[in-house]
């Protein structure tokens, strides 16, 4: 079985208009920190970027920021993490979130949480990796996305083979149970990119 030791969150950088994104992101920072699990996500201190680190930072948990130079003072970079690693620029920032991260969770933001997330998704679909991507479908928040991807399968853009399996989750409680469930079907084998592929994407 496969165990998930680290878990990449992508969030907003604001807190968004419902109440409801802010308390899933501290709670799952929370369960992450209860359960063991760490945290690698954006590197800010605000927003649900700030919520879920800092949920795992007060429960005892070991939070990782990754954060590009430029955005360390717009997204107000969290000095109390574990760990802080300041890159040179986005591209930097994703493969080494990727490289640090044993599955993916995406919780409400905005684009630049959804070019995060279907990124993960296109590599999975390339077949560079097999780690587990799930969107944290908070009060519905991702069901226009979830359509859209449903639409694509209709209109056979997302064709026989190249389905990706993108877990959802309606509850913060549900989210690390399917993503340890997931992780047991996978060959450990096949859920690392090389090198070579990950410096040719």
């Amino acid at each position: 079985m496969n165990a998930i030791k680290t878990i990449c969150v992508y969030c907003g950088s604001g807190p968004g208009t419902n109440p409801h994104f802010v308390e899933a992101a501290t709670a799952f920072g929370k369960i992450l920190a209860h359960n063991g699990v760490e945290l690698v996500y954006g590197g800010g201190s605000i927003g649900l970027m700030g919520a879920v680190a800092n949920g795992a930072l007060e429960h005892g948990g070991r939070v990782t920021g990754i954060i590009p130079d430029f955005l360390t003072a717009r997204e107000h970079a969290l000095r109390g993490v574990t760990e802080l690693v300041v890159t040179r620029n986005m591209h930097e920032r994703k493969q080494m979130m990727f490289d640090r991260s044993d599955a993916f969770v995406a919780l409400p933001g905005g684009i630049g949480t959804l070019e995060e997330t279907v990124e993960q998704m296109t590599w999975a679909q390339l077949g560079r990796h097999t780690k587990p991507i799930l969107m944290a479908n908070i009060d519905g928040f991702w069901n226009p996305l979830l359509v859209l991807l449903a639409h694509m399968r209709d209109a056979a853009f997302i064709r026989t083979g190249l389905t990706v399996d993108v877990l959802t989750a309606d509850r913060v409680e549900d989210i690390l149970p399917k993503l340890r469930a997931a992780a047991a079907r996978t060959p450990e084998v096949t859920k690392e990119m090389v090198p070579a592929v990950a410096e040719g994407l």
